[in-house]
């Protein structure tokens, strides 16, 4: 006998429009792509998050506030109410690990209903301990968001490969057009950079906790380059933690780099595009990224990327078909990209039409798609 269920989809979140962070990007995409899905094929999608709040989900553009429910925090709460309607459910869809167990209960009490698990990065690149390795088998598939988390999953985890698909993140569909020529020398005048200045650009939250983004490392490499390329000016972009600003204060004096670095603290998102419109380079050689969305936004800018090779970042960038892939522990290497794209920055401008056939959103929302209708 068919079991009947009340919903097709349910999407269990952390957070989708309280953060700004990638994870929180890549909800409010899938959340988008469940809701057309869900459209086209008369299925019920319910959105779950258990810190977000019903009034910043209205009014959004990326699916009706009708299907989304927030809990505001309140974990028990959202729990016994994720499990009720996670039992009658077709599939459950996790957008982060500790999530997990959610998951595994609703899995319990109702086998027939399918789980899948969303991996991003350095939350799946770790032992778990054997409750969250039994938790994490009770999943019916898994989506990293590149190919590197996918091979930690395999490796750390010993998830079979047929459980595994890797489904790159994308553009987000509403990503602002480049910032006008106005607003880019408004830019320029606020943090005193010249017209002829040359600009790499770092954006990404500065964490003592999280150290592994590079932008010291590219301070090192500024410092060798500084006498050879005296207007060469470093926007180092994002939200920091004391501990961090005094780290990276110490390294600025050190290196003598005080009138070449400038760090902007948060950057409204209606400021990103312009960021990215004054910027010459993008350069994250991170060593924990497990995917960099920021890459591919840098890119849709039409900005030139230099990336680590030893993470995540090797997908955003095709594997160095889209920009230069650095050991991000190479200072020298970190210097040499640099110098190549400051003596031809057109020659290592982004393909856009392989960025948009890779990346864009209708990509992304095909394969998921894809993996939706194989799931009911």
């Amino acid at each position: 006998m068919s079991v009947r269920y009340k919903n097709d989809f349910l999407f269990l979140t952390l957070k989708v429009f309280s953060a700004t962070g990638g994870i929180e990007k890549v909800c409010r995409v899938v959340g988008k792509v469940l809701y057309e899905f869900g459209v086209q094929n008369n299925s019920l999608v319910q959105v779950y998050s258990m810190h977000g709040n019903k009034d910043a989900a209205n009014n959004n553009n990326y699916f009706p506030a009708e299907i989304f429910r927030g809990f505001g925090g309140k974990k028990v709460k959202c729990i016994i109410a994720s499990v009720r309607e996670g039992c009658n459910s077709r599939v459950v869809m996790m957008s982060h690990i500790n999530l997990l167990s959610i998951g595994w209960l609703i899995k319990k009490i109702n086998p027939t209903t399918r789980i899948i698990l969303f991996a991003h990065g350095i939350e799946v690149w770790k032992p778990l301990n054997r409750f969250k390795r039994m938790m994490l088998k009770s999943c019916d598939e898994i989506i990293p968001v590149s190919k590197f988390t996918a091979d930690k999953i395999r490796e750390l985890h010993q998830v079979p490969a047929a459980k595994i698909r890797v489904l790159n993140n994308c553009l987000d569909p509403f990503l602002p057009l480049p910032g006008n020529e106005h607003s880019t020398i408004d830019l320029r005048k606020r943090y005193g950079f010249s017209s002829t200045d040359k600009i790499l650009f770092t954006l990404t939250r500065l964490s003592a906790k999280e150290r592994y983004k590079g932008y010291d490392n590219v301070m090192r490499a500024l410092a060798n380059l500084k006498e050879a390329y005296p207007s060469m000016r470093y926007l180092l972009a994002g939200s920091y933690d004391k501990e961090e600003k005094a780290y990276l204060d110490e390294i600025i004096e050190k290196l003598g780099l005080t009138s070449y670095v400038v760090m902007t603290g948060y950057v409204a998102d209606e400021e990103l595009a312009a960021h990215f419109s004054m910027a010459d380079i993008y350069v994250m050689p991170s060593m924990k990224e497990g995917f960099g969305i920021v890459f591919i936004e840098a890119m849709y800018y039409g900005l030139p990327v230099i990336a680590g090779n030893r993470d995540g970042s090797v997908d955003a960038l095709c594997n160095g078909d889209l920009g230069l892939l650095v050991d991000p522990a190479d200072i020298n290497a970190i210097q040499t990209a640099i110098e190549k794209m400051l003596a031809n920055k057109n020659a290592f401008a982004p393909s856009r039409e392989l960025l948009l056939e890779q990346f864009s959103y209708d990509s992304y929302k095909f394969k998921l798609q894809n993996i939706l209708a194989q799931a009911v």
